[in-house]
């Protein structure tokens, strides 16, 4: 079957689909023709088959796409913004939905359903039909562009390559110590300065604000929502480096190359740093149509307790007035003055270390929910195994895909349900990351689990999450969608607790 597993797959009696020549793709209702288009285009990448889009009703033999209300998968007409419906037999392949996210969902069920290497001569699919929704309505992936840049062309395969997954929030880190990627015109020295390095001296780059409004919309026709976080006030040196005046003493530090965190700060009530952040958020905001825009708040060991309490909640306040909720990693809980709504990002361990679940509880007290991130399960920078050169290992442990699928959002934070949580997110650091084939093998199979958390449903809460959760399934699903992984180019990590398929080629 598929990665995520569907909220309910029946397999049907009869014989299969023939994907002909001369089939079409037949659409109806608003938002099926680009729907329709980015099918078209998938199928022509993974097949090699060209099929014309038509608004008319079917013919035999034609794959579907409806988008209307009803088309969902409950018959009561109470479908999620995402579900979907698909049904696979001799006749034709029809997807149903009630919005065009929740279409292009079904369409990458649709894709892993169609043998991979795609060579059948004639190319069947097994009947089936399948109703599926999202638990979480935030399903993410974050990729640190700062520590280590990668290229708008990096960022769109990297996009391509999580919808298969249905993972529909990308967070891009933007600023660190080591780089600033995000033109501000208002800062111009920010990249020119900021942008020009990484770590360990590696290339430079930034994106520029036309180049970052097409990576917004390409995300957007593919339904993914990127979320831009400038990290404040620490994690700041390559602002710092840019402008001397953002310096206590005026005086700019040298651009870092180093991997060490928490010595950088902003000041704190001074007049240019507040025009500074107050700049910023407007621009970002400006360039991104999705509602979060993520503030960072982490690690800040080089900034007074109440400056940096201070700092945050009038940053907050600044998002929120250009028209964005504000999210921020845990840390961000000790300020008790946040605006009403603010997301947390909670990035501590699958069992809470001091003080993380109160910070992260603060957060839901203050109406807002929380992205879960718990960083020895979901991190994609851990090593898979001891020993490994690309990845870290500051969580004690590795990180194997079986770590990545034995949790669950709902039993880290004591008093955090299903409905205090807006999602699930995978971050990816970059300190050791310098390629974009890198990036895949860190991330993939394990993005896999924390999608699959994300998306399917949730396991029963009568017996240890481990018990409750098939991993030796989950295995076998993803070595199936490996096959789809090699035909797209798309590197992994073929770690041993999966029975992967023999390579051919």
């Amino acid at each position: 079957m598929v990665v995520p597993r569907p909220v309910r797959a029946e397999s049907s009696d009869g014989s299969p689909f023939v994907l002909s020549p001369a089939a079409r793709i037949s659409v109806a209702g608003p938002g099926a023709d680009g729907v329709a288009r980015l099918l078209r285009a998938e199928l022509a990448a993974d097949c090699d088959r060209v099929l014309a889009i038509v608004d008319e009703p079917p013919a035999y033999g034609d794959i579907i796409v409806v988008i209307a209300p009803g088309e969902g998968p409950h018959a009561d007409g109470s479908d999620s913004d995402e579900g979907y419906t698909l049904e696979i037999s001799a006749e034709s392949v029809r997807i149903g939905a009630a919005t065009g996210a929740g279409a292009f969902w079904g369409v990458q069920t649709l894709r892993q359903l169609i043998p991979a290497a795609c060579d059948g001569n004639p190319l069947t699919i097994e009947p089936v039909r399948i109703h599926d929704h999202p638990r979480f309505a935030y399903r993410g992936a974050m990729l640190d562009v700062a520590r280590h840049f990668f290229t708008p062309a990096e960022v769109k395969r990297f996009i391509d390559a999580i919808v298969l997954l249905k993972v529909n929030h990308l967070h891009l880190h933007l600023t660190d110590d080591q780089g600033w990627r995000i033109q501000i015109e208002s800062w111009p020295d920010l990249t020119r300065v900021g942008g020009s390095t990484g770590v360990d001296g590696g290339r430079g780059g930034f994106y520029t604000q036309d180049e970052f409004r097409d990576l917004v919309a390409y995300a957007a026709e593919r339904h993914v929502t990127i979320v831009p976080e400038i990290d404040m006030p620490g994690h700041t040196n390559a602002a710092l480096a840019s402008y001397p005046g953002l310096n206590a003493d005026g005086v700019a530090p040298a651009p870092y190359t180093g991997t060490e965190v928490g010595f950088s700060t902003l000041q704190t009530g001074d007049a240019l740093t507040e025009r500074f952040v107050r700049d910023v958020i407007r621009e970002l905001a400006d360039l991104t149509p999705g509602r979060l825009l993520h503030l960072g708040g982490d690690e800040c060991l080089s900034t007074p307790p109440a400056d940096f309490v201070a700092f945050v909640e009038d940053a907050a306040r600044a998002v929120t007035a250009a028209g964005k909720t504000p999210v921020g990693w845990h840390e961000m809980g000790r300020a008790a003055g946040l605006p009403a709504g603010t997301v947390g990002q909670y990035w501590d361990f699958t069992t809470p270390r001091g003080h993380a679940a109160e910070h992260a509880l603060a957060f839901v007290r203050g109406g807002g929910s929380l992205i879960m991130s718990p960083s020895d399960a979901a991190y994609l920078d851990i090593v898979y195994e001891e020993g490994d050169e690309l990845g870290q290992d500051w969580t004690g442990s590795p990180t194997t895909l079986r770590r990545s699928f034995e949790w669950d959002p709902a039993r880290v934070v004591p008093g955090v349900g299903d409905a205090h949580i807006l999602g699930v997110e995978a971050p990816l650091w970059t300190e050791t990351v310098t390629s974009i084939e890198d990036v895949e093998v860190m991330v993939f199979p394990r993005l896999a689990a924390v999608a699959e958390i994300g998306w399917s449903t949730a396991p029963a809460d009568t017996e240890p999450v481990e018990a409750a959760r098939d991993f030796a399934d989950f295995a076998e699903r993803v070595a199936e969608l490996s096959e789809h992984w090699d035909a797209a180019g798309t590197r992994y990590r073929r770690v041993p607790e999966v029975g992967w398929p023999e390579k051919v080629g």
